[in-house]
C-alpha cells in the first residue's frame, strides 16, 4: 500500500509520495517491504499508488526486474477512472477493492497486505505459516509495545491461542489498558522487561483468505483496514494475532523519520542493514565509490559518489552523489543526496549567474537538520532549528518537530543564517 498523502512527512513528501522518500543513503521507504517479500520468497507484488507518484514508479522499474522464468514481478497499479468508478482510492481496503479484477486470485490463495513506509525485518513464511496452522481466516502482525505506549496505537485483546476478541484504538483509560495487557503465558515467550506490561498494537501487516477478504471488500463504506473493514470482521471471522517481537518503526513524521535514520549511524544500529542474510535490495546506480578528503568523521553512513572534502561530520547520513566542501560542519544531519554531478563546466555556468553548486559550500554550519535533493547550498551558511518555532517558514526552509528541513531543489544563497 503506498498511497497515502503522508501529510504528517511534508514537505519531504511535497514531491514525492511516502514510499519514495529516500532512506539511510541509497535506499527508498519501499525497498523494506519489497526486500521482506522477496527475502520470503514471495515474489509476486502489487504496488497500489496514488499521490505524487512518478519518482516511485521509477526508482521500482529501475530496481526490481525479474527472469522470465520465475514467474515474479512488482505490478504498479495506480489510481484510474474506469467505466465502473471514478474516484480515486478512498483508504486502503477501497485501493483493493478498486484493482480486484487485476489479482486473478483462485479461492485458496492468500493476500499479503503491507504498508510501505515501515522499517523492520520480518520473514513473511512465519506469520503465512501460522495463519495455515491456526485456521485462521485473517491474521494480524502485532507488535508488543508497553502500556506506556499504547495511547499511540490501536490495541488489540489476544487470549493465549492467540485470537482476537476486541480492538481498542489509542486507549487512555487505565481500567481498559488493564483488560488488554497480555497474559502470563504470551509475556513468556516475549523479550520484554521483567515485570512491565505489554500490549499488542497493530503493525498494519495483514494476511487474508480470499474468500473473507473479497467478501469484505463488498461492503463499499469500509474504506480502511485497519479502521473498519478488521474491526467488521470481529466475531464474524477466525481473527488471530500474530507476535513480532522484533525491531519495527512506522516512519510516519518528520521526528520519526529524522531519529530513524540517525539511529542507523550507532556502532550497534537497531535496524541491521549489513545482514548479509536478510538482504535489502534497491537500485543498481553503478556510481564511483566515496570520494573523503582531509574530513573529521565520527559516526556517519556515506553512500556512493559522494564528495567530502576538508569537512566536519558528526552522526550524519549522507545521501548518494552528496558533496560537502571546505570548513564546513555538519552534525545531526541527514542529506538525501543529489540525482546529478555537476561537471566543471556546469559549476562554471552556476557562478556566472551566482548560483551555489549542487550541494554544501564551504565554510557552512548546519546542525539538527535534513538536506533534501539537489538543494544548493552557498558559502557561509548557517542553518539550526534551535529557538524556532514548529512549522516556521522561510523561503525554502521549513521547521517540524524541532527538525530544520531545507526542500528538495532549494537554493540557499552565502552568508544565510537561520
Amino acid at each position: 500500500m503506498g498511497g497515502g498523502r503522508g501529510s504528517r512527512l511534508h514537505p519531504l513528501t511535497q514531491q514525492r509520495c511516502k514510499p519514495a522518500v529516500p532512506l539511510a543513503g541509497k535506499y527508498r521507504l519501499v525497498d523494506i517491504p519489497i526486500s521482506n517479500c522477496l527475502n520470503s520468497g514471495l515474489n509476486r507484488l502489487y504496488l497500489l499508488t496514488q499521490f505524487n507518484t512518478a519518482s516511485l514508479h521509477r526508482h521500482i522499474q529501475e530496481s526490481y526486474k525479474f527472469d522470465p522464468f520465475g514467474g515474479g514481478f512488482v505490478d504498479i497499479l495506480s489510481a484510474e477512472q474506469t467505466q465502473t468508478g471514478e474516484h480515486w482510492y478512498q483508504g486502503t481496503s477501497d485501493a483493493v477493492r478498486q484493482n480486484r479484477h487485476h489479482f486473478n486470485a483462485g479461492p485458496e490463495d492468500l493476500f499479503l497486505i503491507l504498508s510501505g513506509d515501515q522499517l523492520y525485518r520480518m520473514d513473511f513464511r512465519d506469520i503465512i505459516d501460522q495463519h495455515r496452522t491456526s485456521g485462521s481466516d485473517v491474521t494480524i502482525s502485532a507488535k508488543p509495545i508497553p502500556v506506556s505506549e499504547v495511547s499511540q496505537f490501536g490495541v488489540m485483546r489476544v487470549e493465549d491461542d492467540l485470537s482476537i476478541t476486541e480492538f481498542v484504538e489509542k486507549p487512555t483509560d487505565h481500567k481498559i489498558i488493564d483488560t488488554l495487557t497480555l497474559s502470563d503465558k504470551l509475556m513468556a515467550s516475549m523479550k520484554g522487561k521483567p515485570g512491565e506490561k505489554y500490549c499488542l498494537a497493530s503493525m498494519g501487516i495483514y494476511v487474508f483468505n480470499q474468500r473473507v477478504l473479497f467478501n469484505a471488500l463488498q461492503d463499499t463504506k469500509a474504506d480502511d483496514f485497519g479502521k473498519e473493514v478488521i474491526p467488521g470482521l470481529l466475531g464474524k471471522v477466525g481473527l488471530y494475532s500474530y507476535i513480532f517481537d522484533g525491531y519495527w518503526e512506522d516512519i510516519g513524521t518528520v521526528r520519526a523519520f529524522f531519529e530513524t535514520n540517525l539511529s542507523l549511524t550507532d556502532s550497534d544500529p537497531p535496524f541491521n542493514f549489513f545482514d548479509s542474510s536478510h538482504t535489502i535490495y534497491t537500485r543498481a546506480r553503478h556510481l564511483p565509490a566515496s570520494k573523503v578528503d582531509r574530513c573529521q568523521i565520527d559516526q556517519a553512513i556515506i553512500a556512493d559518489g559522494c564528495s567530502l572534502t576538508g569537512a566536519k561530520l558528526k552522526r550524519c547520513v549522507v545521501g548518494v552523489r552528496s558533496v560537502v566542501c571546505e570548513g564546513t560542519t555538519l552534525e545531526n544531519v541527514i542529506l538525501l543526496g543529489q540525482d546529478i554531478i555537476e561537471t566543471r563546466e556546469e559549476k562554471q555556468r552556476n557562478s556566472d549567474y551566482d548560483l551555489p553548486n549542487i550541494g554544501v559550500g564551504n565554510n557552512c554550519f548546519i546542525e539538527n537538520a535534513i538536506i533534501d535533493k539537489n538543494a544548493r547550498i552557498g558559502n557561509n551558511v548557517r542553518l539550526s532549528p534551535e529557538g524556532k518555532p514548529d512549522l516556521f517558514e522561510k523561503g525554502d526552509v521549513i521547521v517540524r518537530d524541532d527538525v530544520l528541513i531545507v526542500g528538495k531543489d532549494a537554493i540557499i544563497q552565502d552568508n544565510t543564517v537561520i
